[in-house]
């Protein structure tokens, strides 16, 4: 098997390319950046760049599957010209693959797409499954619904379109954890907000064993990435602290001076999404790290 996957030398495709190098499965990944064209046993680099609609047509040769994880990181401070760049770096770019492929000959048969529990609406009620009607209608609900549709275009060619709505990720390398982590372990952590909205989180190897998963049993349509056991902020905290052997001393960082600091983006950390991942375990995928005490055993072992 031979996968073509964007978005490569990010967080989640780093630790996906080396788990599907160990699975037998070669890597084909592209890159904006040419100095970073490398071939090594397994994995080969071509050149693309959405914005200028370029791309190494060589790059669909022997691919039978992509996976999609391009797109400019929402936690950087969203001003009007930003929020332009994180929507075009998932549209731009799935449309190019789109125009590849209609284009050009392949053997593609599906592919696998990052998504976001963002296209949820915030309730500290509701338990969201992939079928839910109501999609966020705030900034973050309106760019995983445009990336989505972006990925469903691929159906007209016939592919499989797999979409994983993923949660908050953790790992030590990168992502949210060490920015957690990091007032904690300086004594000033504190749950933010009113500490009740859900945190819906994944562990890093639990969502690369789910992208395989998606690529070797062919998976088609929506799932929820998130392990089983959703907590409140307000326990995350805790149990966080706990882990780091540090005491949580402060009052809960209130809202508005999340939002005096953050701007728009203060929405990512006081929204409650309470994500629910039966569909994907139906389909026979088991999680490793569930409940959160194990994930965080792991990631901060004693």
């Amino acid at each position: 098997m031979r996968v073509l996957i964007t978005g490569a030398t990010g967080l989640v495709g780093n630790a996906l390319t080396d788990l599907l190098l160990s699975e037998g499965i070669s890597i084909h990944y592209l890159t904006t950046a040419k100095n970073k064209l490398k071939s090594t046993p397994g994995k080969t680099g071509f050149y693309w760049n959405p914005e200028a609609g370029e791309i190494d047509e060589s790059a669909l040769i022997g691919v039978d599957a992509i996976v999609h994880l391009a797109g400019a990181t929402i936690s950087k401070r969203w001003t009007d010209s930003y929020k332009q760049e994180i929507i075009e770096s998932r549209i731009l770019s799935a449309n190019l693959l789109f125009n590849l492929l209609r284009k050009n000959p392949h053997e593609v048969k599906q592919i696998v797409s990052a998504s976001a529990i963002g296209i949820y609406k915030d309730s500290l009620d509701t338990v969201y499954r992939e079928d839910a009607t109501q999609k966020d209608d705030g900034f973050l609900g309106h760019v995983v619904q445009k990336w989505e549709e972006s990925i469903d275009k691929f159906k007209i060619l016939g592919l499989k379109t797999c979409k994983l709505r993923t949660g908050i990720v953790l790992s030590r390398n990168g992502g949210a954890l060490p920015q957690m982590a990091k007032p904690i372990e300086w004594y000033v952590g504190a749950p933010l907000g009113s500490g009740r909205q859900f945190m819906s989180w994944i562990h890093l190897e639990d969502l690369t064993r789910m992208y395989l998963f998606a690529l070797t049993q062919g998976l088609d349509g929506v799932f929820n990435a998130t392990a089983p056991n959703p907590v409140t902020n307000k326990d995350f905290t805790k149990m966080l602290a706990k882990r780091l052997h540090r005491p949580l001393i402060l009052p809960n960082v209130p809202a508005f001076a999340l939002k005096l600091l953050l701007g728009e983006m203060h929405l990512l950390l006081v929204s409650s999404q309470n994500v629910n991942s039966e569909k994907i375990r139906n389909a026979g995928f088991d999680f490793k790290y569930n409940p959160l005490g194990e994930a965080l055993d792991d990631l901060y072992p004693q």
